[in-house]
C-alpha cells in the first residue's frame, strides 16, 4: 500500500512540476504572475478531449496541435497585454501588481468562454485505462504515459536551458534582468518568449491531465493555486526548486488521500506550503540557487 501511494504520488508530482515550471519560467523572465493559468491548463485539457471525441486523435499527438496553438496565445497575449503594462510600469515599478490585475480579468474571460461551450459539467474521456504493473504494483497506464510525458518534456526543458545559447540568455535575466540589456540581450524580445514558452507548458500539464482526470470549466484556480504554492515553495523562478516542490506535493496529496481522506487533499497543498514557508520564506532552494 505505502509503495503504491509513493509511486502514485511521485506520478501525481511529475505532472504537477511541469505545470508549476512554466508559470516559474513566465515569472522568472517576465516578472509577471499569470492568475489566468489554470485556465490556460483546462483550455488545453478541454482541447484535447475535443481532439479525441470528435476526430479520434490520441491525446499524446494532440499536443502537436494544442502545444503549438498556445504558444501562439501566450505570444499574442503578452504583445496585447503584458508589452503594454511592461512599458508603462518601467518608471512606476508596478508590472507585477498590474499582471495580477490584468490576468486576473483574463482568468474570467477564459472560464466565461469555456462554461459557454463545455457547460459547467464534469467532462472526461477513456484513454489508456488499464492496469501496468510497476515495482509489485498497479498503475494507470494513461497516469504512467503522463509522468512519461512530463520528464521527457521537462528534460528537454532542463537541457534547452543549461546547454544552450538561448537558456544561457534566459538564466542572465532570471538572475540579473536590469544588468541584461548592458551585454546586448533583448529583455523584451527574449521575455515574451518565455511567456509564450510558459503558456504551452501549462497547456502540456492541461493535455497530460485530462488523460486520468475529471474536470470543469471552473477548476482552473485550483491548479493555479497549486502552481503559484510549488513555485513558491521552490523558490521564485527556480526550475530545479519547482521540480521538487512539485514531486513532493504530489506524494503529500497522495499519501494523506490513501491514508486520511481523500477530501484533505487540498487542505495538504496549503499545510505543506504553509511548513515551508515557516521553515524556509525563500523557498526550498532559496533566491540564491542557481537556476
Amino acid at each position: 500500500m505505502l509503495t503504491t501511494a509513493l509511486i502514485s504520488g511521485l506520478v501525481l508530482g511529475g505532472t504537477y512540476a511541469l505545470v508549476a515550471m512554466g508559470l516559474s519560467l513566465q515569472y522568472g523572465i517576465s516578472r509577471i504572475l499569470n492568475l489566468a493559468y489554470g485556465e490556460i491548463v483546462i483550455f488545453a485539457a478541454f482541447g484535447a478531449f475535443v481532439l479525441f471525441a470528435t476526430m479520434n486523435i490520441n491525446p499524446v499527438l494532440g499536443m502537436a496541435v494544442v502545444l503549438p496553438l498556445a504558444f501562439v496565445f501566450g505570444y499574442v497575449v503578452y504583445g496585447l497585454m503584458m508589452q503594454p503594462l511592461v512599458t508603462r510600469s518601467a518608471k512606476r515599478g508596478t508590472l507585477e501588481v498590474d499582471s495580477i490585475l490584468a490576468t486576473f480579468g483574463l482568468m474570467f474571460v477564459l472560464q466565461g468562454v469555456m462554461m459557454a461551450f463545455f457547460g459547467s459539467n464534469y467532462t472526461s474521456y477513456n484513454y489508456l485505462n488499464f492496469g501496468v504493473e510497476v515495482f509489485g504494483t498497479t498503475l494507470a497506464a494513461n497516469r504512467l504515459l503522463a509522468f512519461g510525458l512530463a520528464v521527457v518534456i521537462g528534460g528537454v526543458l532542463f537541457w534547452v536551458l543549461t546547454r544552450t545559447r538561448w537558456g544561457t540568455t534566459v538564466r542572465a535575466i532570471a538572475v540579473a534582468p536590469g544588468s541584461a540589456p548592458l551585454v546586448g540581450i533583448d529583455l523584451n524580445r527574449t521575455a515574451r518568449f518565455a511567456f509564450a514558452l510558459g503558456t504551452s507548458l501549462a497547456a502540456a500539464g492541461g493535455v497530460m491531465i485530462s488523460m486520468y482526470q475529471t474536470f470543469t470549466a471552473a477548476m482552473g484556480v485550483v491548479f493555479t493555486m497549486k502552481a503559484l504554492v510549488i513555485v513558491i515553495m521552490g523558490g521564485l523562478g527556480n526550475l530545479m526548486g519547482a521540480l521538487v516542490a512539485g514531486l513532493l506535493l504530489g506524494v503529500a496529496e497522495t499519501l494523506v488521500a490513501t491514508y486520511v481522506d481523500p477530501g484533505l487533499t487540498l487542505a495538504t497543498t496549503y499545510l505543506v506550503f504553509l511548513g515551508v514557508l515557516l521553515w524556509r520564506p525563500s523557498g526550498l532552494f532559496g533566491k540564491g540557487a542557481s537556476r
